[in-house]
């Protein structure tokens, strides 16, 4: 990718991060809490629902940065090889977005998992501020070490997240294909339809990934590492099988609404600076 690219990308992506996390960060602290072992009132309720958005701004911003320069990048980078080996033209759009998406979900990851174990432990009362939570963290009480512990759910997040950005991706771009191909002289699809597109895959993909996010919350909130199929088992036992669900009401709605802003931004910042 040429300088200016990576720098549209970079850009595009710190506007995108900080934005969604501001705007949407009190519905994320509620779908932690409902999916807490405990329930919703026992982890906070209501209260305090900006508490751990330290971690979240934070990193907000190189997790978003990284994501797009990777992903705006191998989409140029892998397009011959998809190209070559699939001979349908939507087959190897399909490919290509997420083989990409993936690569720039790998790559966010490095920022984002340390942050949302952060994050998530400060939202359901470990203690009350993000700084406050890295201190208890650093201080390794649980002996397993800060790579363990910073890391905790970095499988089970990637499990999550590359699932969801495979069905969210390949239907935002096939979206913005379509709907600038409806009568439209100009290919630049207007930065609002990108945002609609975004809405759109961001709440299917959120749906259909829920229990994926469930595991994950519950992996990052155990004060030790274990198996995620010991947790799976012990709390379909415990709290059976509808409890995988939980949060999907919130998840959905935050990452719909967010995909909007989230994507909405980047195609606007994005349309800025290459007009």
């Amino acid at each position: 990718m040429a300088l200016n690219g990576f720098l549209v990308s970079l850009l595009s992506g710190v506007a995108s991060g900080i934005s969604t996390d501001l705007v949407f960060f009190p519905i994320d602290t509620l779908k932690t809490r409902l999916q807490a072992k405990g329930g919703f009132f026992a982890n906070g309720g209501c209260h305090n629902i900006y508490r751990g958005v330290g971690s979240a701004i934070v990193a907000s911003a190189p997790s978003a940065s990284l994501f797009f320069v990777t992903y705006d990048s191998m989409k140029i980078y892998s397009r011959p090889f998809f190209e070559r080996h699939i001979r349908s033209e939507q087959g190897a759009d399909t490919a290509i977005h997420m083989f990409s998406s993936s690569m720039g979900e790998i790559a966010a990851c490095t920022v984002r998992v340390p942050a949302e174990v952060i994050k998530q432990k400060t939202q359901t009362g470990y203690t009350n501020s993000s700084y406050l939570t890295l201190k208890q963290i650093l201080k390794n009480q649980n002996g397993e070490g800060l790579r363990r512990n910073l890391y905790r759910g970095w499988s089970t997040t990637l499990i999550r997240e590359i699932p969801f950005t495979c069905i969210q991706f390949p239907l935002y771009e096939y979206l913005k294909k379509k709907w600038s191909q409806m009568g439209a002289q100009d290919e630049r699809l207007p930065p609002w339809k990108g945002a609609l597109c975004g809405s759109v895959a961001g709440g299917v993909a959120a749906a259909l990934t829920t229990p994926l996010d469930f595991i994950k919350t519950r992996l990052m909130l155990n004060s030790k590492t274990i198996p995620a199929t010991q947790i799976i088992s012990t709390i379909w036992k415990e709290e059976g099988g509808a409890v995988f669900l939980s949060g999907i009401g919130p998840r959905t709605l935050w990452i719909s609404a967010g995909g909007a802003i989230f994507l909405g931004v980047y195609e606007t910042v994005k349309y800025i600076l290459v007009s």
